[in-house]
């Protein structure tokens, strides 16, 4: 069995994403990794670089302005690194997520159980969504779940903005616009943690309003943030503590490091969400939940 990594990356260093902790968490389960790195002028590539690893392939890239709207770029890009996978499976992490080392054996485990069941398109991971280093997101408006490993095979795509994958029925259907078909998966017991929403909040806007380039033009930025100065952390539903122990042992410098600590002060549910939230909180279920995946609770070997 081959398992490749991927994951595409531009101006990594420059908004502070933890892109070198996201590769060196899986390198060790990994026979290559490609990395699809985009026109950067902050050095991106060589922190790459500096990695010294021979598991690592860099393919430079240029983004595409035309493709602005609606994420596309960040599906092309993820596409681009697709094709460039030479594994039985594809270990996608985006450059904000990160895996524990106790899930690594465990993911490789449910690759090598699953390598001979073709009605597994995928794996599924459960999600820690991070609100600064000490908390993560416990609501409706982050999703709980994600398919991060693929099956290579020409048919699986990436989908609209990169979250996801679909499986079409042919190259030609995928290049003439069809909906795709949702993966077959399998839940396995490993995690994502995503530190999305960890850095200070004048620099976490300045990230913000970078990345909505790629999905708005710039006079709804403009009018959106005009005024603003800071992420306002304070705009969440809930969050719940999260012990610094625990974050993954890549992880460990950069929280050590952090001088900024966000503090919860009360939750901010709209009526409808607040009754959502204890409703799933009672019962386990996310009423209207989106689900871009077929959850098969056991393989067919």
């Amino acid at each position: 069995m081959k398992i490749s990594g991927f994951t595409i990356i531009r101006n990594g260093v420059k908004f502070d994403y933890p892109f070198i902790e996201s590769i060196l968490s899986i390198l060790p389960v990994c026979d290559e990794f490609i990395a699809v790195v985009g026109d950067s002028d902050d050095g991106t590539r060589e922190k790459i670089e500096s990695l010294r690893s021979p598991k690592i392939k860099i393919i430079d890239t240029v983004w595409d302005e035309t493709l602005r709207t609606g994420g596309r770029i960040l599906s092309q890009q993820t596409n681009i690194a697709l094709d460039h996978i030479t594994g039985d499976w594809g270990f996608y992490l985006q450059g904000d997520e990160v895996v524990h080392e106790n899930d690594l054996d465990i993911i490789a485990k449910e690759m090598h159980n699953h390598l001979h069941d073709q009605n597994i398109d995928g794996l599924l991971f459960s999600y820690y969504h991070f609100w600064g280093y000490h908390h993560v997101c416990v609501t409706r408006r982050t999703y709980r779940r994600e398919i991060r490993v693929v099956r290579n095979t020409p048919l699986i795509r990436s989908f609209r903005d990169a979250q996801s994958f679909r499986k079409y029925p042919s190259v030609e259907a995928f290049s003439g616009n069809h909906p795709g078909i949702k993966l077959n998966v399998r839940l396995i017991n490993a995690r994502i943690f995503a530190y999305s929403r960890v850095r200070e909040p004048q620099k976490e806007l300045e990230k913000v309003i970078a990345f909505e380039r790629w999905w708005h033009p710039d006079d709804h930025i403009s009018k959106k943030y005009s005024g603003k100065s800071a992420f306002d952390y304070e705009q969440v539903d809930m969050v719940a503590p999260f012990d610094a122990n625990a974050h993954p042992r890549v992880m460990n410098e950069r929280v050590k490091k952090s001088t900024w600590k966000f503090h919860f002060t009360k939750p901010r549910f709209s009526l409808k969400n607040r009754l959502l939230y204890s409703f799933e909180k009672l019962t386990g279920w996310r009423i209207g939940e989106r689900r871009n995946y077929k959850i098969v609770s056991r393989h067919t070997e």
